[in-house]
């Protein structure tokens, strides 16, 4: 039978349900009042009266149509306890099992297709649980049975696992429904309606979802901690790994709600971000961004100045900088805070202790309910043929290694063309590097819209970057007292002679060392965890970069609230992770800033969209500021003001962002930008004159027809 059969089939079915007020029989009033009629036909021909029951809510289940709840309650009315729950349970998984066939038969090469990446946490919820991941919202019904019966349909999983596991899943679900609707049947006064054995049965119907997911908890937590043996009690509350964003933030809360909690730091207080990145680098943009003003000194009505200065003086000046940001990331502030702050290398022994060497050797051992894993991010280095023998620097080690020098490298091949790659290519070129910047794939920041990656990479070049787009390092060597990297393009190969190499292809979880296979937690890129930040042990949790999906400072830190939360007090409430919202910038010159799906995401993801663009170069301020270059472009909901992502690329780009972010966050609109004061000249305005942008296009053209008219007739 071809699908546009079944779909017509179907069609007249549900059709006819309604065209004939089937519903209306679908009522506990009217199945009420027809009991007795009902008990004469039972007890004239009781086979025949039963599977006529048994087809018709097998039909309405099949179909998804309403009243199958009202069904299961009328099983119990009708036939009783025992034969309820029988003739209703096979039944229902039967109905049911249908649904899954015709949803699978229809829609399911179609769905995948077109929605796969909606549908991947149900995917990997399936391939990862199977069964269990099933009778889980049969057990606990989050969704109504005919939506998981419709989805389940479009997923992988066996149509034998569906069956069986929901007739395992909807057996105690159904004996509360059957249980309630044989005492809606014993109902014959206002007395009976309090009645304690229906009110315990109503009761029953509202708690039962609460019962089957603490049993499930419980049940889930057996499996997962079989084998190990739980501490009587423990040392500290809470043993967070790692003093990064994520790590400090997580043990200031801890300490905040007056928990024993304990920090382990291997390394440096603050984590990348104080030492090698954020802080660092936003330190040398500056003064290569002030040291490119000298030069454009002609753009302000001013001699254009070569910059004179030494090297080791503008890292000295790095350095000093992070000193200056050192404290507030300290052990002795964390200390004052209430937290005890230990310096050394955590393993994770058994889900409930952690082993600690310290620096001087000794050994220490915790015991603690719960623990988070914050231990990070580290460079990327590829394994290439000799690169070893030329020596390289990361976005880590970048700073110490040119501390070192005198002057700045003459020849810097940066490898790679994201964030990282292009905030350190302009900056060094900016300080007098010759800079070649490698990257294999089409673009610069692959990520960003392509007209984005177009002005980036024009503002590199601006500074005198040689940019190789869609070019692959193969190898390294030395050639006398040169170095050489080899690179292939479509034209071929070429040497490149350099003095320094910076390797800034990307970032990888520090995930090795901690115990984490031993215990069996899942880690490729990053830790495996659910949407509470839980690993397969739910009392071992993780955020930041070593949790993904991001790498960013504010989403480590953002993160650590729900993991140090869910850590503490998890027992009795969750809270799942919010990534709705999570902006982000890459601080070239002009900036790079963004929230939300920009379009290249919005295609791939099957978003309909709508793009207004407001140029920079039109802004008053820009223009007094002689940077009138970038645009703001911002992707709505077709028709609607409601804002889907916003991508910024112009001088304070990053703080130009804060509006939309808020305005997404808590739900505003382009029209609430529009009606509200920015002050003039400054460079926020760009913000409203987008959102007039957006108000220009939708204004109501006839409207302003009929004022035309309206005006004209005055005047006559």
């Amino acid at each position: 039978m071809s699908k546009k059969i079944i779909f017509l089939v179907i069609g007249l079915l549900i059709a006819a349900f309604f065209l004939f007020d089937v519903q209306h029989y679908l009522t506990l009033s009217s199945i009420k009042d027809s009991l007795n009629n009902f008990e004469a036909w039972r007890s004239q021909n009781p086979v025949l009266v039963g599977l006529g029951f048994f087809a018709g809510y097998i039909v309405i289940t099949a179909l998804s149509l309403p009243g199958a709840a009202v069904m299961t309650l009328a099983g119990g009315a009708l036939f009783g306890l025992w034969w309820g729950l029988l003739i209703v349970s096979f039944a229902s998984t039967i109905g049911a099992t249908l649904a899954f066939l015709v949803s699978r038969f229809l829609l399911r090469d179609w769905v995948q297709q077109r929605f796969g990446n909606r549908l991947q946490a149900i995917n990997n919820g399936i391939d990862k649980e199977g069964g269990f991941y099933l009778f889980t919202l049969r057990l606990v019904p989050v969704f109504p049975f005919f939506i998981i019966n419709l989805v389940m349909g479009l997923t992988p999983i066996k149509t034998w696992t569906f069956y069986w596991v929901s007739q395992l899943g909807m057996l105690a679900g159904t004996l509360v429904y059957v249980n309630a609707g044989t005492q809606i049947a014993q109902i014959d006064s206002l007395g009976s309606i309090m009645s304690f054995n229906l009110l315990a049965s109503f009761a029953l119907l509202g708690i039962f979802p609460l019962i089957a997911k603490k049993i499930l908890g419980v049940v889930k937590a057996k499996q997962v901690y079989q084998g190990w043996s739980k501490p009587k009690q423990f040392d500290r509350n809470l043993v967070v790994i790692g003093a990064g964003a994520a790590g400090l933030v997580s043990s200031y809360i801890a300490a905040t709600v007056k928990a024993k909690v304990t920090l382990v730091e291997a390394h440096k207080m603050g984590g990348d971000c104080l030492n090698y990145g954020c802080v660092p680098s936003k330190a040398i943009i500056r003064s290569a961004k002030l040291a490119q003003h000298m030069r454009d000194g002609v753009k302000y009505g001013l001699n254009a100045t070569q910059p004179e200065f030494s090297f080791k003086t503008v890292m000295q000046r790095v350095h000093n900088v992070i000193k200056q940001v050192e404290p507030h990331d300290s052990v002795e502030r964390y200390t004052q805070l209430g937290v005890e702050v230990l310096q050394g290398y955590a393993t994770i022994v058994d889900p409930w202790t952690v082993e600690i060497k310290h620096d001087d050797g000794q050994t220490q051992t915790l015991t603690t309910r719960s623990i988070i894993i914050a231990t990070g991010a580290e460079p990327l280095v590829p394994d290439l043929p000799g690169i070893d023998d030329v020596g390289y620097v990361t976005s880590d080690t970048v700073w110490q290694r040119f501390a070192e020098l005198d002057t700045v490298p003459k020849r810097l091949v940066v490898l790679g063309g994201g964030p990282i790659g292009c905030e350190l290519s302009q900056a060094f070129a900016r300080l007098g590097a010759d800079v070649t910047q490698i990257e294999r794939g089409e673009r610069l920041m692959s990520r960003e819209d392509n007209d984005v990656s177009e002005l980036a990479e024009a503002a590199l070049a601006d500074n005198g970057i040689r940019v190789l787009t869609k070019h692959e390092a193969v190898g390294f060597e030395r050639d006398g007292d040169d170095k050489v990297m080899i690179v292939k393009s479509a034209a071929g190969q070429q040497r490149i002679v350099f003095d320094e190499l910076l390797c800034a292809i990307g970032r990888k979880s520090r995930l090795q060392g901690y115990g984490l296979e031993n215990l069996g937690i899942e880690s490729e890129r990053t830790i495996q965890s659910n949407a509470f930040l839980q690993t397969r042990f739910p009392n071992i949790l993780t955020a930041g970069d070593v949790a993904g999906p991001y790498q960013f400072t504010h989403t480590a830190a953002h993160q650590a609230w729900y993991a140090s939360v869910n850590a503490l007090f998890g027992q009795f409430k969750k809270f799942k992770a919010d990534y709705r919202v999570i902006p982000w910038v890459t601080f070239i010159d002009p900036e790079v800033a963004r929230v939300g799906i920009n379009e290249q995401e919005a295609r791939e993801q099957n978003i309909d969209y709508e793009v207004t663009r407001y140029g920079i170069d039109d802004l008053d301020r820009a223009i007094a500021d002689s940077a009138a270059h970038g645009f703001i472009k911002v992707l709505t909901v077709p028709g609607k003001d409601k804002i889907l992502g916003v991508t910024i690329v112009s001088e304070h780009g990053g703080e130009l962002l804060a509006e939309f972010v808020l305005a997404m966050k808590h739900g505003l609109g382009l029209n609430k930008i529009l009606g509200t004061i920015h002050p003039y000249p400054t460079w926020v305005e760009a913000n409203k004159y987008a959102a007039g942008e957006w108000k220009r296009a939708h204004a109501p053209q006839w409207a302003f027809k009929v004022l035309e008219r309206f005006f004209r007739w005055q005047r006559s």
